[in-house]
């Protein structure tokens, strides 16, 4: 439904998203489990990551060319030697060129829950992940402007040749320093949701409160270009983590039979994670460069209504506050609208879009089923997609008894 549910969620699974949807069970509602639910985003229009990958591989196949260059053999076949290092150079500063300001990014997110709706209090066990990652490059001109001079000058070409057999391939790959980049963060929550429901003025208003323990993993992986190998993506040597506390809360009103209006805030107490500082030689000044960015948790406000009967829901969500991340990211301020029919008591039909009102990240499209035989076991879908060739799926198991 657009990633709504601030206001419009099932007590069972609001509780990971408004604490005081908790309090808004029915007295014949049952403890509810949901185990669990996932979902994934992906933004990769450019296959950046498998880009990066080929040029690493590129990269190993040529140095091992320079490698193998004797003086004699270069003297034996220079035009060959010529064709051969001109074209690989030429081939080099196209891929450069197009991997120049491209990114990637994804996003995945996990929960369990364990719900105890109650006459007065009611009570929730709750633990949760969201994970982000992206990869981008620094890509370095003076490397282009490198390989084009060598792909156009012959003198040069044969002058870096017979250098390289004297001396080895480092008399080349030295001048070649683009950075990629490959940040990754992972926070999770385990806590314990306390809602009650009071009338304020004839109003049935619902509140609630999540106390937390946060814990976060950061992964800061930065390396030549030439030599970034996506598996070492969650090496250790790039890891570190931080435990803190922290809280979430929410109210949810009540007007009429159709309405509800809600406001959630996340993560209230703020704070900020610093990653590995990673250091890089540049092979033209000698000199290390530094690469080290800042992971932040800011609270999130995000207010919602929704409009409901036996048949539709309709709702909408809109963020007063941005969603941060990694300093080195643009934030984004995410509105979402959507909509569910329930055909059948057993079947709900779904959908809804996302926007970033900031316009740092993909506006997408949702859809999904959910199955409820007996109204016991649920079962809900979820697609995405989006521009930028963004896609997703989701799914949530749970079971009431």
């Amino acid at each position: 439904m657009g990633g709504t549910g601030v206001a419009s969620a099932h007590y069972s699974s609001g509780v990971l998203i408004n604490p005081a949807l908790l309090a808004k069970s029915k007295d014949e509602d049952d403890i509810a489990v949901i185990f669990p639910s996932v979902g994934a985003q992906i933004s990769d229009k450019d296959n950046l990551q498998d880009k990066i990958d080929e040029i690493s591989d590129e990269i190993s196949e040529d140095r091992q060319m320079i490698d193998d260059l004797t003086v004699a053999g270069i003297l034996a076949d220079p035009q060959g030697t010529l064709r051969e290092l001109q074209g690989a150079a030429g081939n080099l500063a196209d891929q450069l060129e197009f991997l120049e300001g491209k990114t990637a990014h994804a996003n995945a997110g996990g929960g369990i829950a364990v719900s105890i709706p109650g006459s007065g209090l009611s009570m929730a066990f709750v633990a949760k992940a969201n994970a982000h990652g992206r990869v981008s490059s620094e890509i370095d001109r003076q490397d282009i402007d490198f390989l084009r001079r060598l792909q156009g000058s012959p003198v040069m070409t044969n002058q870096m040749a017979l250098g390289a057999a004297r001396n080895g391939s480092d008399v080349i790959t030295r001048n070649l320093n683009s950075v990629a980049m490959g940040r990754g963060a992972i926070v999770s929550d385990y806590g314990v949701a306390i809602a009650r429901q009071f009338e304020f003025n004839d109003l049935p208003v619902s509140v609630g409160v999540t106390p937390k323990l946060q814990q976060t993993w950061l992964w800061n992986y930065t390396t030549s270009i030439y030599t970034y190998d996506s598996s070492d993506f969650s090496s250790s040597r790039y890891r570190n983590d931080d435990t803190s506390f922290n809280v979430d809360v929410g109210v949810a009103v009540d007007f009429g039979e159709n309405w509800t209006v809600g406001l959630s805030g996340q993560n209230l107490f703020s704070r900020d994670i610093d990653t590995k500082d990673i250091r890089i030689l540049n092979g033209r000044t000698g000199q290390e460069v530094s690469y080290q960015d800042t992971y932040q948790i800011r609270p999130l406000v995000t207010a919602g209504v929704d409009w409901h009967t036996g048949l539709l829901t309709l709702s909408a969500d809109g963020d007063l506050t941005e969603t941060k991340g990694f300093k080195s990211e643009d934030n984004a301020q995410y509105v979402g609208v959507g909509a569910e029919i329930t055909p059948l008591g057993w079947l709900a039909v779904r959908g809804g879009f996302r926007a970033d009102v900031r316009g740092n990240d993909s506006n997408v499209f949702t859809g999904g089923l959910g199955f409820a035989p007996f109204n016991t076991v649920h079962i809900d879908l979820t697609g995405i997609y989006g521009e930028d060739e963004t896609w997703g799926a989701g799914a949530q198991f749970s079971v009431t008894f």
